[in-house]
């Protein structure tokens, strides 16, 4: 069968190296109870190693020119099942039997809102497994008050802790990126039970990053300038303070006083 095209615009950069399956599977900490998800299984290079060493694979796919190559890839193995759609349109939570892992070379063009989302939209998954950009994989657990440091490093920060790191050469991918790559593997810690609150306040925090906290806070309407600056001192920050400044758990406890 002919190769398929990979698509520019849907973030395609199929993995074509099968040495680095290996350290998928380590970073992964494959068992073969596991029930994977993987989202954009592409040539199914990945699929067909995961479904050789678990229980079940979800594999999602948004591109149905692929479905003819994945089939032939994927044939006789019972424990492979493909979903073709929009993976952040679909309802993940309700496949069954419910993933616990994580395990993709995540489309360029929804990593990071896929991470983001599944954070607490797929509480049965205990470990992520991701290619992703370099920089991406930089962002989510970068350290306050540098460049890197965003709202997406706040949640995941607060959602898992970081288990696995690998830079990954561009020449394991066809048609090779511009950019660098890495696998970064995560592990589920407990979510603060105002997980959904906290999103809320942070991602208001960040929508104005180059802003005084309280300022960014009032302009997404989260809470007045002034209410914003008493939560702040009350948990011993300067109102002057900008989003970046702050630790993961600090926005915990901002959230917690702005709702006092």
């Amino acid at each position: 069968m002919r190769p398929s095209a990979a698509k520019k615009e849907l973030g395609q950069h199929f993995l074509i190296d099968e040495n680095l399956l290996g350290v998928i599977g380590r970073l992964a900490e494959l068992d073969p109870e596991d029930v994977v998800l993987e989202i954009g299984p592409g040539l199914g290079v990945l699929t067909a190693y995961l479904g050789d060493r678990t229980r079940h694979v979800h594999a999602v796919e948004l591109d149905r020119s692929l479905e003819p190559r994945l089939r032939e890839v994927l044939a006789g193995r019972e424990n492979v099942e493909l979903h073709f759609g929009d993976a952040l349109q679909l309802d993940l939570a309700a496949l069954e039997p419910k993933p616990t892992k994580l395990v993709s070379n995540l489309p360029y063009n929804i990593a990071t809102p896929l991470v983001v989302e599944s954070l607490d939209g797929l509480p049965s998954v205990e470990l992520w497994t991701v290619m992703v950009q370099r920089e991406v994989a930089d962002r989510f657990f970068a350290q306050p008050s540098t460049k890197a440091y965003g709202a997406v490093s706040v949640l995941v920060q607060l959602a898992a802790e970081r288990t696995g790191f690998h830079p990954v050469s561009r020449t394991v991918f066809r048609p090779q990126p511009n950019v660098d790559s890495a696998l970064v593997a995560f592990r589920r810690r407990r979510l603060p039970h105002s997980y959904p609150r906290v999103r809320q306040v942070v991602g208001a925090s960040f929508a104005h990053r180059r802003k005084r906290l309280p300022n960014s806070l009032e302009l997404a309407g989260t809470a007045t300038r002034e209410e914003a600056a008493a939560a702040l001192e009350s948990i011993g920050r300067d109102p002057s303070v900008r989003a970046e400044e702050l630790a993961p758990p600090e926005f915990v406890a901002l959230a917690e006083a702005l709702d006092r």
